[in-house]
């Protein structure tokens, strides 16, 4: 053991880092699975969302994903492109837009399958602990929220 005192501004003794270098690492394994059925990482996102609850509006899509409608606009009219979605202005409210899966889309769901076990099994950790990380970074997220709130 090291008799060098602790450095609070030492990149390793970072959350920060460690949550954004996993990150970067989940979005790289990703890619490469997710690029066999036609979409990128934050087009996955927006479809599990939408396979788990359909035709929600953008500002639903976006407050279950924390991404405002200007972030995500964009990235839903490339996923309508791609055939996946419709967009469909509310006749009640020009401002809303809802958001549909097509047939494209629900059957790129049975694609999408295999991608977690793999993303599992590339993680080295057991089911159950995963779930265990996932639950503490779920608190995490809901403390840092509830403290930007606050202030």
């Amino acid at each position: 053991m090291s008799n060098k005192p602790f450095d609070p501004l030492a990149l390793d003794n970072q959350f920060c880092f460690a949550l954004y270098s996993t990150s970067l690492a989940m979005t790289k394994m990703y890619k490469p699975l997710l690029a066999k059925i036609g979409l990128t990482y934050p087009q996955y996102l927006v479809m599990l969302v939408l396979w788990q609850e359909d035709g929600l509006s953008v500002n639903q899509i976006g407050e279950k994903l924390f991404l405002d409608s200007g972030t995500l606009t964009p990235l839903l009219k490339r996923i309508e492109a791609a055939g996946f979605i419709t967009r469909q202005r509310s006749m009640e409210d020009e401002r809303q837009v809802t958001i549909s899966l097509t047939p494209i889309g629900q059957e790129l769901k049975s694609k999408a399958l295999e991608i977690p076990l793999q993303i599992m099994c590339a993680s080295g950790l057991q089911p159950e602990a995963l779930l265990n990380l996932r639950s503490q970074l779920n608190d995490v997220r809901g403390a840092l929220h509830a403290h930007l709130a606050t202030n």
